[in-house]
């Protein structure tokens, strides 16, 4: 992997690491629990996916498909799956943006990028990186989510 990427794709396996082991043992009551109007578990372990899919998708220069934007609006719902299956998929997730990060030729990490309606502006190793450090802080709410509801009863 091209050691411009080597700290990104770090983090990414810590989140790996940690994601399931914070889930662990949830129910579905606790999974999908609102503390204080906090945002679910389940909902963080489902923008984890989603969001590395989506900024992959920009990283490669494409525009996101009409299932892509259909998942977006669906992050908050609660899906099928305990938290062990949204852990999983997170994971994989989290799996597919390494191997991108192991394939992305580094001459193109400076090729310019668009994200979103706004089309803002940015760079294919801008959102490689985005993709750990976004991945990073729902991690972080995911552990500190789960420790909260756990808490909590």
């Amino acid at each position: 992997m091209p050691a411009m990427v080597m700290p990104a794709a770090h983090a990414l396996m810590q989140s790996a690491e940690d994601i399931p082991s914070a889930v662990s043992g949830l129910t579905t009551e606790q999974l999908w629990a609102r503390p204080g109007g906090a945002a679910s578990v389940g909902f963080h372990l489902q923008h984890v996916s989603g969001s590395i899919d989506r900024l992959l998708t920009y990283a490669r220069g494409d525009t996101l498909s009409d299932a892509q934007l259909g998942a977006l609006r669906n992050e908050q719902m609660e899906a099928d799956g305990d938290a062990a299956d949204l852990a999983r998929r997170a994971v994989s997730a989290i799996r597919d943006a390494i191997d991108e990060m192991r394939k992305t030729p580094p001459d193109s990490y400076l090729e310019a990028r668009e994200v979103g309606r706004k089309r803002l502006p940015t760079t294919v190793l801008g959102l490689l990186v985005h993709v750990a450090e976004h991945t990073q802080r729902h991690t972080g709410q995911i552990i500190a989510t789960a420790s909260g509801v756990r808490s909590i009863g």
